[in-house]
């Protein structure tokens, strides 16, 4: 992945993929037990100790502050929430979070929960592999072990050995393996370190022969870093950012810059390649070419724009005299004279659009929605990378090209169409050679070298465990190199995907899982998922959430909602901004369609979403509280009047506006949760997942949304808020800790939706079939992204 994509990817995409998967707890009025028939669950025996009456929340005083916005009166009576060190914090989140677990742990369908989890989740899985220098390196997770191990292979078939092993490193589990990055001819490996999971921190380096890490190469502030080596391995380019706690947190990435640190010598002394902007909107990264030559530099302005230059390493430049870039300049242009200055060409500058760049043997070859909202690839020269010696090779088609990058000599293509892969091999001039062929709908991608023509890609779907396979990119002939093994009757799954017209009249697509042979009488205990931000796709993947949901007789729906990248930048950019309105549309659209269509009905319907997803569940319920019955609410920004003062807040100003504009006030105001729950409301009862160690989305938004909501609410559904710990914005890595979580988001879902735990005994089709099937191998090649 190029450095660029790799910073959005890591501040964007880790929004999407933390997503809760929890809902709030609801009493509901839990009728009469009946004999199961064909997909129709049983309702759950809970002690009536356990459900009548909503829970006695801890006190949370409500305080007489109203902040003046551009003339508007804001309230904010939990401001005293946001300090994670006041005393009275503290004691307000232990006994909330006693509260909760207090509360799941009854219920009795949590432990056969458990024990499935369990069965799904402790398994061993191994990745595809990355080969440098002859080595193959791959990820492991055993069965018996917490967390995934990365192993070498000194050459095919050879004997693997541990290389880095995050379950020796503390005996909690609090450390946790970050990015890992081989150098390309095999020898050394650089790796990040984060304490709790957090986004923090320190990157290593460590001989490959030996299994050691170098005293001399730790460089703190790694937060943003990856590592893009020297052919040669002597040293790498990564993207720094201080860790001086008198910098205020939320214009910290405003101080990034790109430095390159040669091994062996002190970090403190790196070169800087590209100094700090001083503007915490913007991205820079840099990528070196394999042959060592050509550094690209990128700058990115929010989700929908960059630019990008290039140096000639192999020349001696003396820094050129430019204008002097002073602070009255746009940020761009400052940027722009600085790199002129610093000997680098500009490949392009200025549009409003996105540009990936791969340098290889001195061609560019450029992705970009210039022009193209799904995405087209021209090649240029990479000894004169002006703008107007491009080249189309590859045009706009019907489907979104996600990603571009060469293998074995070949261009390998992802596409989305309707928000599922299709992978096309190209020659380097864009002609087509052949597409891979995939057993269904679901998601793929390819991993391999440029010049390498051995390649390995994956396969999944929401019934489909992954597979991997190796193939020739020249020849095809794919053979299967691994799969996971999973105990469950995939062949008892239905994949569905429908589409919903959404208040505009915009169309939408949604994939909806669940067990074959239901009937649309709109009894079925429906859970739907969205994200829909930051250009995220939600694409088909094997979920052990989903499989335990669909096993109990629910459904399970993902929505494709605008601001996702499934088609492309014009479908992002209607759902961000002043357009954010239209993803809350969307998702409630979505909602109304699944009611009307007879899968469900309010009373059996739970929403999740986590990060941005739990801002789209938050709206959702404070905006149509009758239209659900659950809610999981993961790590979300929910104050939006506020959430750019804290944490990585003012990085996502360009997605959603700051309160700082007053035109951009007036639309967060407009569906701020945290501002927009009313007293008296029935709201959809709610479990609250939040982190102590997330330092990127801050868990104040949990806290004040929280405690607005226990205050506001009437009627006996329970508002829960459960805290993880010693955990970031993703959550801990351990598989218990997952395993835990997952149990009680289940747990709580079941029991507001009136579900009960042998209602997997009720199949309608194979209930004696075994658990564990085995997926065959496809005849042709699956894919898989390069991500």
């Amino acid at each position: 992945m190029r450095t660029h994509e790799f910073l959005v990817a890591a501040l964007c995409i880790a929004l999407a993929g933390c997503g809760g998967r929890a809902q709030p707890p609801a009493a509901p009025a839990a009728p009469p037990a009946a004999p199961a028939t064909a997909g129709t669950p049983r309702t759950i025996d809970i002690p009536a100790e356990t459900i009548v009456g909503a829970p006695k929340y801890p006190p949370a005083p409500r305080e007489d502050v109203v902040d003046d916005w551009h003339g508007v009166p804001v309230p904010d009576p939990y401001r005293w929430l946001e300090d994670p060190n006041d005393p009275r914090t503290r004691s307000w989140v232990d006994a909330n979070d006693a509260l909760a677990r207090k509360t799941l742990a009854a219920l009795p369908v949590r432990a056969e929960l458990v024990s499935r989890l369990r069965e799904l989740l402790y398994i061993d899985y191994q990745s595809a592999p990355v080969k440098r220098g002859g080595r193959y390196f791959y990820t492991r997770r055993h069965k018996d072990r917490e967390k995934a191990i990365v192993y070498v292979q000194d050459r095919a078939g050879a004997a693997e050995r541990a290389l880095l092993d995050p379950n020796q490193w503390s005996e909690d589990g609090s450390v946790s393996l970050g990015g890992w990055y081989p150098s390309y001819d095999g020898t050394k490996v650089a790796y990040k370190r984060k304490q709790n999971n957090a986004d923090e921190s320190v990157m290593y380096v460590r001989d490959v022969a030996t299994g050691k890490d170098s005293e001399v190469d730790v460089i703190e502030g790694a937060k943003y870093a990856s590592a893009s080596w020297t052919p040669k391995g002597d040293g790498f380019y990564y993207t720094y950012l201080p860790t001086d706690p008198n910098i205020p947190v939320a214009e910290r990435p405003g101080y990034q810059e790109v430095r390159f640190h040669r091994l062996g010598t002190d970090p403190s002394t790196d070169e800087v390649v590209f100094p700090h902007t001083g503007n915490p909107q913007m991205w820079i990264g840099a990528d070196v070419s394999r042959d060592g030559r050509w550094l690209v530099l990128y700058a990115s302005h929010g989700w929908n724009a960059n630019d990008v230059y290039i140096k000639d390493l192999r020349k001696r430049v003396r820094r050129r005299p430019t204008e002097p870039a002073t602070d009255d300049l746009p940020p761009r242009e400052r940027i722009r004279r600085e790199a002129i200055r610093r000997g680098f060409l500009p490949i392009v500058y200025g549009q409003d659009a996105k540009y990936g760049v791969d340098v290889w043997k001195n061609k560019l070859y450029i992705r970009t929605d210039e022009g193209a909202p799904r995405y087209r690839l021209f090649v240029g020269d990479a000894r004169r990378p002006q703008r107007a010696k491009w080249k189309e090779i590859v045009p706009q088609a019907d489907a979104t090209l996600s990603s571009a990058q060469i293998v074995g000599g070949h261009l390998v293509l992802h596409y989305l169409r309707n928000a599922y892969s299709d992978v096309e091999i190209r020659r380097l001039d864009g002609r087509l050679v052949r597409k891979l062929a995939l057993p269904g709908i679901g998601t793929a991608g390819v991993r391999g070298e440029p010049d390498d023509d051995e390649a390995y890609y994956s396969f999944t779907s929401f019934n489909r465990p992954v597979q991997i396979f190796k193939t020739s990119i020249r020849r095809g002939n794919p053979t299967l190199w691994s799969q996971v093994d999973v105990p469950v009757d995939t062949s008892a799954m239905e994949v569905e995907q429908v589409w919903f017209e959404s208040k505009d009249g915009t169309k939408v697509p949604m994939f909806l899982v669940y067990k074959k042979g239901i009937a649309r009488d709109g009894s079925h205990p429906t859970l739907l998922y969205g994200y829909g931000g930051f250009n995220v796709s939600l694409t088909p993947h094997f979920s052990s959430t989903a499989v335990v949901w669909v096993e109990h007789g629910g459904i399970y729906a993902v929505a494709n909602l605008r601001g996702g990248g499934e088609f492309g930048e014009q479908w992002h950019r209607a759902g961000m901004l002043a357009n954010k309105q239209n993803v809350f549309d969307d998702f409630i659209a979505a909602a109304e369609h699944l009611i009307r269509e007879g899968y469900t009905s309010p009373d059996k319907l739970a929403i999740m979403g986590g990060s941005n997803g739990g801002l789209l569940v938050g709206a959702a319920m404070t905006q149509r509280p009758e239209l659900f019955r659950a809610v999981v609410c993961a790590v979300p920004l929910l104050d939006m009047v506020r959430y750019h003062l804290f944490g990585s807040g003012r990085t996502w100003i360009p997605e959603y506006g700051s309160a700082e504009d007053p035109d951009q006030f007036k639309v967060l105001y407009a569906y701020s949760p945290y501002h927009h729950i009313q007293q008296g409301v029935a709201y959809p009862a709610l479990l609250m997942m939040s982190a102590d160690a997330d330092d990127r989305v801050d868990p104040m938004h949990a806290r004040k949304f929280v405690a607005a909501i226990q205050w506001a609410a009437t009627g006996d559904r329970p508002y829960l808020l459960r805290v993880e710990r010693h955990a970031g914005h993703g959550g801990a890595d351990l598989v218990k800790a997952n395993l835990e979580k997952a149990a009680d988001q289940l747990a709580f879902l079941m029991w507001q939706l009136g579900m009960t735990a042998d209602a997997a005994a009720a199949a309608p089709s194979n209930a004696s079939a075994a658990r564990r099937t085995p997926v065959a191998a496809p005849g042709r090649a699956p894919r898989w992204t390069p991500q």
